[in-house]
């Protein structure tokens, strides 16, 4: 039996990526292909084939949408093969979807500077997704396996095309894009985690100015900042870094 879905499947593991596994299990009459035949679905790119047309492409669309609401719980589907779907085997299939799905937080750092590099190598090593925004191409000058870097023109759609309870930190270089993309996520309010990094006296005057903003009490006790736990103390990039990484820690171990 082939077995290159499993080099594939442990890929993809080492990488963090989730997908769902998609098995022939049962075949009647005329079929692209026959029964125990797989494929993988991940979010961006999908390996093996079913057997191509209408049936592939719908069975790709559901294993995303699974993807995407990280549903977790296998289940079959079964298609006829007939002209409503678009082929003319004319035989029948049953399909199992199995989502392969580790819980694993979605982070998105807005930041290259100093603490922002410490603190993606730091998070790097957890297991976790890390999209890394920062408009200056040049700061990006050691990237971590497995981190995704986007040189964003607008850094605010790396806050619109976040998923749903991801993780936010902001720590640019620019006081007046900190409050832009805090605003933006605030708004947004389907957050698991939301980091400012500054100082009291900063949050103060971020509170004012995000009242003023539509921001209510409520969506602003939501905000962390200053960032990181409290009592790891120090200024030091790397200390900021482990405050912050161990304050994320705690969330996602709490949220499960």
């Amino acid at each position: 039996m082939n077995d290159e879905w499993i080099r594939i499947l442990m890929q993809l593991h080492e990488r963090r990526e989730p997908c769902v596994l998609l098995t022939l299990l049962a075949d009647k009459g005329s079929v692209p292909r026959n029964c125990g035949t797989k494929m993988i679905v991940g979010r961006e790119h999908t390996y093996l084939t079913i057997g191509g047309g209408h049936l592939e492409y719908q069975c790709i669309a559901m294993a995303r949408d699974m993807l995407e609401k990280q549903n977790t719980a296998p289940h079959t589907e079964h298609f006829n093969l007939g002209a409503r779907l678009g082929q003319c085997c004319g035989g029948m299939t049953t399909v199992l979807f199995e989502p392969l799905i580790q819980p694993q937080p979605q982070i998105v750092v807005f930041g290259a500077g100093h603490v922002g590099q410490a603190l993606v190598a730091l998070l790097s090593t957890l297991p976790c997704h890390i999209t890394w925004v920062d408009e200056r191409a040049d700061m990006f000058t050691a990237v971590p396996p497995g981190v995704k870097t986007w040189q964003a023109e607008d850094p605010l759609d790396g806050v619109k095309s976040a998923p749903a309870n991801s993780y936010f930190i902001v720590m640019t270089h620019h006081h007046p894009r900190d409050l832009e993309l805090t605003a933006a996520i605030l708004k947004r309010g389907d957050y698991r985690y939301l980091g400012l990094i500054g100082s009291h006296t900063k949050r103060q005057r971020f509170e004012y100015r995000l009242a003023g903003k539509g921001i209510t009490p409520q969506q602003l006790s939501t905000l962390r900042c200053p960032v990181g736990l409290p009592d790891v103390k120090g200024k030091l990039p790397a200390e900021i870094a482990v405050a912050i990484a161990a304050e994320i820690i705690a969330v996602y171990q709490a949220t499960g």
